[in-house]
């Protein structure tokens, strides 16, 4: 099977979870910028989230670029993928609403550290259906941001018991991380991306 409608309905899912996201933003009850102030806390989750949505669309299209056919493991390992990110807008809204408490950032963390390795499981199915000639395998390369990210997750996690700050700074630097687009893999994309 090819990796069209596997494509279009991930890329609707995660349309869908950004709208979610946008419609839990509270609107002031007044035109000026002080009434705009209870909303920060919402816009900035909001805007972790979406940065997150964003990198794993953007990480989903490079993906099946070099993927020339879809199995039942992939399949699978790309609905756990949409699952574990389907989370976001609740994890979000939870994060929000206690205003960054402990728990609620805590949990947002374990929902990214479980969409990290969804996205990693999805990988080697990947690999598994491809075989050794996998361009993706080759495009992945050693992953050091792939492998580094789920460590600072767990320290993310851990810290906010001290505070919360603490797992929302190591939020926003593996966000930060993956913003940085890799070049390299960017080229070999482009030099590898299967004709439709």
């Amino acid at each position: 099977m090819r990796t069209g409608r596997l494509e279009a309905f991930s890329d609707g899912v995660l349309a869908i979870l950004i709208t979610i996201m946008v419609l839990e933003l509270k609107v002031p009850e007044e035109p000026t910028l002080e009434a705009l102030r209870p909303s920060l806390v919402g816009l900035l989750t909001y805007l972790l989230s979406f940065v997150y949505i964003g990198i794993y669309w953007n990480n989903h299209h490079h993906m099946f670029q070099l993927v020339r056919h879809v199995s039942g493991a992939i399949l699978w390992a790309n609905l756990a993928l949409l699952f574990m990110l389907s989370l976001v807008p609740f994890t979000t809204a939870w994060m929000d609403d206690t205003r960054f408490a402990a728990l609620p950032v805590g949990i947002y963390g374990v929902n990214l550290l479980l969409a990290a390795l969804a996205y990693y499981v999805l990988q080697l199915a990947i690999f598994r259906r491809e075989g050794s000639a996998s361009l993706l395998r080759q495009a992945v390369g050693r992953d050091v941001k792939g492998k580094l990210s789920p460590v600072v997750y767990v320290l993310g996690i851990l810290g906010t018991f001290l505070s919360p700050w603490l797992g929302i700074a190591a939020y926003v630097a593996v966000a930060v991380t993956w913003l940085v687009p890799d070049r390299r893999a960017e080229r070999f994309v482009h030099e590898h991306a299967l004709e439709d």
